[in-house]
């Protein structure tokens, strides 16, 4: 997958834009240091993971699980009935990961209007060279 090794990193302004909407964790380590984050939107009434990242130093922590639990949390305390996400099939720390933090496939019937689009978006650049899911977490 090198093209989405070499894939550009967010803009500056769009993590900005995600920590102004209130939908943007850091997860911090012993030192302060960040050691991941979680970037989200609302989708079709739930809030859908867009980025999900942990400094390959936390491999094997559980700091993406932690991120994703804590903000399932926030989300049930306002009200919203699941978490969303796309992920990569067969990439051991995305869907099969995102199924030990309780999130079960959607087939295509199940996608809501945006979160097809999101798909689409998606598709656009090519990532579907790799088998992409999209996955939903009930709160």
């Amino acid at each position: 997958m090198p093209e989405i090794a070499d894939d550009e990193p967010l803009l500056a302004r769009e993590p900005a834009r995600f920590r102004r909407s209130g939908l943007a964790w850091v997860a911090v380590d012993a030192a302060d240091v960040p050691a991941a984050y979680l970037i989200a939107e609302r989708v079709d009434r739930n809030l859908h993971a867009a980025q999900v990242s942990a400094h390959p130093d936390q491999a094997g922590r559980a700091v993406g699980r932690l991120l994703l639990n804590h903000v399932a949390d926030h989300a049930a305390a306002h009200g919203v009935p699941a978490l969303t996400l796309t992920t990569f099939v067969d990439v051991p720390w995305n869907a099969p990961y995102s199924r030990c933090c309780g999130s079960h496939s959607l087939g295509d019937s199940e996608l809501g209007p945006a979160l097809r689009e999101i798909r689409q978006q998606e598709a656009a650049p090519g990532l579907e060279r790799w088998p992409r899911i999209c996955m939903r977490r009930d709160l």
